[in-house]
């Protein structure tokens, strides 16, 4: 992946929840607060995220337990499955989580030795960021539901914060041309 795609990619994902948190109103708010519990988002988030795993999981190399592939594959995919019995509670936020995880690793590698264009650090800060939030709210996944009970109490703070992530994600298009 080019470093413009790397830029590009995150700046348009934010720029679209940002227009959303800026235009959606108690539409975009009934849908944001629903998605911590429902179970569509966890089939497709957590799903999504499951299935990019063992897709990496199939294909390790020699070097990274390349050996014991098919096991791996067979035990991390009943673990997932078995999330879906089990573990339901807050399964999207989990395979949010995981898809940003999974999804950093391209980015952050289309920066790497890139020393000589600063402005990589625009994309590369908004990833270690959304990472660090994907740790947390991948061992407490009731803070989203708590975050977002928050930002909708009032409808000023969800304009705020969607101008924020909008304008951010505005700069990081922007910055994807000049490379």
């Amino acid at each position: 992946m080019s470093l413009a795609t790397a830029t590009l990619l995150p700046g348009l994902l934010l720029f679209a929840l940002g227009a959303l948190l800026l235009i959606g109103g108690d539409s975009a708010g009934a849908l944001l607060k629903a998605l911590p519990r429902s179970t569509l988002a966890a089939v497709v988030l957590f799903g999504g995220a499951a299935a990019w795993f063992l897709w990496n999981v199939l294909h390790l190399s020699q070097a990274d337990f390349g050996d014991y592939r098919k096991p791996l594959f067979a035990g991390f995919a009943a673990v997932a499955l078995l999330a879906f019995r089990f573990a339901p509670d807050f399964l999207a936020v989990r395979g949010l989580a995981a898809l940003t995880l999974l999804g950093a690793w391209p980015l952050l590698m289309a920066a790497y030795g890139e020393y000589n264009l600063p402005a990589r650090l625009f994309m590369v800060t908004a990833v270690y960021v959304a990472v660090t939030l994907a740790i947390w709210l991948g061992a407490q996944p009731w803070r989203l539901r708590d975050w977002l009970a928050w930002l909708f109490a009032r409808p000023a703070r969800a304009r705020v914060v969607g101008g924020v992530f909008a304008g951010y994600g505005l700069l990081l298009v922007v910055v994807s041309f000049t490379y």
